[in-house]
């Protein structure tokens, strides 16, 4: 006989790898500006770099979107919040920067400076 007990232990355990398995606990966490003008500036094809190396073996890092942040100028952007660091934000990111972003920040721990805003 299952008890509640049990199903609330079976639930919990689902909730604990849905939050696992879609990074919330992750220490790096990357915001790409997806708000309609920064999708016109390119962030799409950002966004899609950062998935891919996610789903090619980038661990730790959640990833998700973040609205106008009032830059038109500098889009696409792309915010990097690690765990113990001040964030830093990237402007007028191409796929080609989003490659080094991965690549240099957060593989090796590399801030970018000079694409910094």
């Amino acid at each position: 006989m299952v008890t509640p007990k049990d199903i609330l232990r079976k639930k919990r355990a689902e909730a604990v790898n849905r939050i696992i398995s879609k990074g919330y606990l992750s220490t790096k966490r990357v915001y790409v500006g997806m708000a309609t003008c920064e999708i016109a500036a390119g962030s799409r094809d950002v966004m899609e770099v950062f998935r891919q190396a996610i789903a090619n073996g980038l661990v730790d890092v959640y990833l998700s979107q973040k609205g106008c942040a009032g830059r038109c100028n500098l889009e696409p952007t792309v915010e990097v919040v690690e765990e113990g660091k001040i964030p830093v934000k990237y402007g007028r990111v191409t796929p080609e920067r989003a490659r080094e972003i991965v690549e240099r920040h957060l593989k090796k721990g590399q801030v970018i400076a000079e694409w910094l805003i």
